[in-house]
């Protein structure tokens, strides 16, 4: 009886660690395949030069303080505001390049009737903090497209995830479904400084949206 009492023991034990080995494994996979919801900030960056002369001309909009970083409470408002300033600036600019509009390569401003994409940018996130959004949570990004071009966008960080506002797409993303590679972005405590999306040695050094250099 004592023996029978062993091996059943044994065995359940065995199952149990059978079965521990397989959760374990299973969330690995998960762990490896699933994306996260906010993006991962690594070491500090160079800002783009266009970013940096739009400072020099409009500091204020550049101002800003080393507070705590802030992601807004998503809710069906919030949700709304994105959507229309993110259409409204969509169907109201016409993308030009700045070296077609201003025979430059890069020249970050806040367009009229025409721009580059980070001209969209600039205008969505000066709408969206007319509306009350707080800066530290509207955030420039540079990222390279599908096509391998360097590309702006918006990054809206929430208690939901990041989400991205593009002027190539009507629709608002979470960040890891636009099939972007992402390089870098204003830092949440400070938007003058810039922070890098890519580990180590494999961040880059972005000198204008239109070209990406790797360190």
């Amino acid at each position: 009886m004592t023996l029978l009492r062993t091996i059943i023991t044994a065995t359940s034990a065995i199952a149990m660690m059978v079965v521990a080995t397989q959760a374990a494994a299973s969330e690995s996979v998960i762990q490896k395949t699933a994306n996260p919801v906010h993006m991962a900030v690594y070491n500090e960056a160079s800002p783009p030069m266009g970013f940096v002369q739009f400072c020099k001309f409009i500091p204020e909009d550049c101002a800003g303080t080393m507070g705590e970083a802030v992601r807004v409470v998503m809710n069906a408002d919030r949700w709304n505001d994105l959507e229309k300033i993110n259409t409204f600036a969509n169907e109201t600019i016409e993308p030009v390049s700045d070296l077609d509009l201003y025979k430059v390569v890069e020249h970050w401003t806040y367009p009229q009737t025409q721009g580059d994409c980070e001209d969209y940018v600039l205008l969505k996130r000066k709408k969206l903090m007319m509306m009350g959004w707080p800066a530290e949570a509207l955030l420039i990004t540079v990222v390279r497209d599908q096509n391998n071009r360097g590309h702006a966008v918006l990054t809206v960080a929430t208690d939901k995830g990041d989400y991205v506002l593009d002027n190539q797409s009507g629709e608002i993303l979470p960040w890891q479904a636009t099939g972007y590679t992402y390089y870098k972005r204003q830092s949440q405590t400070d938007p003058r400084r810039w922070v890098s999306l890519k580990p180590g040695k494999l961040a880059a050094r972005v000198n204008n949206v239109g070209g990406l250099t790797a360190k």
